[in-house]
């Protein structure tokens, strides 16, 4: 009898640590789901800004280009017809 009564301490002790291992699991998966979505939320700005980031980039070189004091003056030439094209792509749409 003292046998079964050691086998159930000991079934309880076992039951009462997996108990507490999966309380500890679930706050701690829980506090990584939270840090998951705040490292999301950061990703996603951080795209944001890059997208921004690149944009002005290319404003620029675009007006580097445009500026045509360097060597670039073939390139310079292409980018405009390339911007006149797009312009009266505009006005064509705009006028139907």
């Amino acid at each position: 009898m003292s046998n079964t009564i050691e086998a159930i301490h000991l079934l309880e002790n076992k039951l009462k640590n997996l108990i507490s291992n999966y309380e500890f699991l679930k706050k701690e998966n829980e506090i990584l789901l939270q840090n998951t979505t705040k490292l999301q939320y950061q990703l996603q700005e951080k795209e944001q800004l890059f997208a921004e980031q690149k944009k002005k980039y290319d404003l620029l070189k675009i007006a580097k280009t445009i500026d045509g004091r360097g060597e670039n003056t073939k390139d310079t030439k292409l980018k405009i017809n390339t911007l006149i094209r797009e312009i009266d792509k505009c006005i064509i749409q705009l006028n139907e």
